[in-house]
C-alpha cells in the first residue's frame, strides 16, 4: 500500500479513522463526535485515542443520519473520497434505515422554528381561536 494507507491488519486511531474516511471534515470535529457519545465501536461507547481496524463494526451519528459501517481498511491520511469510501462498507439494514428516514424527512415537511413570544396580534389570534 502506499503511504497513506495504514494497510490490513493494522489499527488505528478511530478519530483517524473517521476523518480519513470523511465521515468528518476536521479531526478536531471527529474527536467532538466521539467525546459526546455520537460514535459507538463494536456496541460500545468509544474514546478518540480506540484503535480500530478491519472488521470493526463502526456506528456513527452525523446530524440527523446514523450510519453502521464494518471497517475494510485503515488510513493515516485523508484522501479523495473515492478512497475514503473503500475504507467501509454500509450494512444493507443501515443504508434501508437512511433512505426510510430521508423519505419521512421529505414528505414531513418543514417544521416550525420557534419565533419566540407571540407578538400582539397572535395573541389577538390566539384569544379569537379560544373563544375569548
Amino acid at each position: 500500500m502506499s503511504g497513506d494507507a495504514a494497510g490490513d491488519g493494522e489499527r488505528v486511531r478511530l478519530d483517524k479513522w473517521l476523518w480519513a474516511a470523511r465521515f468528518f471534515k476536521t479531526r478536531s470535529l471527529a474527536t467532538e463526535a466521539v467525546d459526546g457519545g455520537k460514535v459507538d465501536v463494536n456496541g460500545a461507547r468509544a474514546k478518540p485515542a480506540k484503535l480500530v481496524g478491519p472488521g470493526d463494526e463502526v456506528r456513527v451519528r452525523v446530524g440527523p443520519q446514523l450510519f453502521v459501517v464494518r471497517v475494510t481498511d485503515t488510513a493515516e491520511r485523508r484522501g479523495s473520497a473515492s478512497v475514503a469510501r473503500e475504507l467501509y462498507e454500509e450494512t444493507a439494514e443501515s443504508q434501508a434505515e437512511r433512505a426510510r428516514t430521508a423519505e419521512q424527512r421529505r414528505l414531513g415537511g418543514g417544521f416550525e422554528v420557534d419565533q419566540g413570544a407571540p407578538s400582539k396580534k397572535d395573541r389577538r389570534d390566539l384569544r379569537k381561536l379560544r373563544g375569548r
